[in-house]
């Protein structure tokens, strides 16, 4: 069965707008065709303080896997390009990669790991503006 996910990237270290195309591709490589992007988006931190603003974007993907195992490979993707901390207890830091799953198909879902639609997506402007650009196009 086909699935459409969306997914938010963040970046504010490094090669931003590079780490970003550098997720994307690993994504269509590793879960499946990416056939929407948004354009790439600066915003300023949201939920701590830094003084490295952030580049955004947002994907749709056309997958087979189950959500599960995509958050696995999102997870091997981050730690690949040098994600050392992950947001605990909503503690965020600066990061080199953030992919978040926004969407699978129609799916709703609360587990430890993982919970969809992602709970925060609309308290966040960063994820919303990239989002609406390429959501239902």
């Amino acid at each position: 069965m086909i699935h459409k996910v969306y997914f938010s990237l963040g970046s504010n270290l490094g090669d931003k707008e590079g780490n970003i195309r550098e997720a994307i591709r690993r994504i269509g490589e590793l879960i499946g065709e990416v056939d929407r992007q948004s354009t790439l988006i600066v915003t300023e931190p949201w939920g701590f303080e830094s003084s490295n603003t952030f580049v955004n974007a947002a994907i749709r993907c056309i997958t087979s896997l189950s959500p599960h195992e995509i958050l696995s490979i999102t997870q091997d993707i981050e730690r690949g390009m040098g994600r050392t901390i992950k947001t605990v207890d909503g503690h965020y830091h600066d990061r080199i990669i953030d992919i978040d799953i926004l969407m699978y198909d129609d799916l709703r879902m609360d587990s430890p790991q993982l919970t969809l639609p992602h709970p925060l997506i609309r308290e966040r402007d960063f994820v919303m503006i990239p989002l609406s650009e390429i959501y239902n196009k």
